[in-house]
């Protein structure tokens, strides 16, 4: 068994046509086992410029599901350059979201420069600014430096579950229940400070991630 293991660990890339089943799976349980509900008081799916969203790490398994069409295939996430990484990256391309690769931990110059490009050319960024190794609910500083070198705002986007299991990992990652209301909650635009001070970013930093906490229900 341990053998196993270590080969099933050792493969740093499936064939992408695999990722399709589930995938499919992933939007059918989406559909048929909860009830949904979107809390998005300034319409900001409706809107068509790029914007950097943000979402714990916790809540990713129904993102791609949560985000309808037109906003997710105009979307790029930001996903770690690890093995597991590239498993992600398979998955969500059959879910109509395109991938760059980096995070804080790997790769992070190279990711920075993809999302600068990205919303060069009109697309939304997504990250994950606790990830991809915590600490949870912690805001790290890329997903700031990035609203202020390019001017695109930022927008604070939460899936919460009503019931859940809750995993123990770093994250504590949730996988909600059949049965449960999954509510996406969008906030924003907000707009880092130009020509700011470390000190300035660093009060915008704690501001995002406590209005990304206060949209947060555990």
């Amino acid at each position: 068994m341990g053998f196993l293991k270590k080969k099933f660990r050792n493969i740093k890339k499936f064939p992408t046509w695999l990722y399709w089943f589930p995938a499919q799976l992933l939007k059918l349980m989406y559909t048929v086992l909860f009830r949904h509900k979107t809390d998005d008081p300034a319409g900001i799916l409706q809107t068509t410029y790029p914007k950097i969203g943000l979402t714990w790490h916790n809540r990713l398994l129904y993102f791609p599901c949560a985000i309808k069409d037109p906003m997710r295939s105009q979307t790029v996430a930001i996903v770690s350059a690890s093995r597991d990484g590239q498993y992600i990256t398979d998955l969500l391309k059959h879910l109509g979201i395109n991938c760059a690769r980096g995070s804080s931990s790997r790769g992070g110059a190279h990711a920075q420069l993809e999302a600068l490009r990205v919303l060069k050319e009109g697309y939304n960024v997504a990250l994950t600014p606790d990830g991809p190794r915590g600490p949870a609910y912690t805001l790290k500083k890329g997903a700031i430096q990035l609203a202020a070198l390019t001017g695109a705002p930022i927008v604070t986007v939460s899936l919460n579950a009503s019931k859940y299991w809750q995993l123990k990992s770093w994250d504590r990652f949730q996988l909600p229940k059949p049965g449960a209301t999954i509510t996406l909650v969008i906030r924003g635009p907000f707009y880092a400070p130009q020509n700011a001070t470390a000190d300035e970013l660093e009060k915008f930093r704690s501001e995002i991630e406590n209005k990304l906490r206060e949209i947060t229900v555990d």
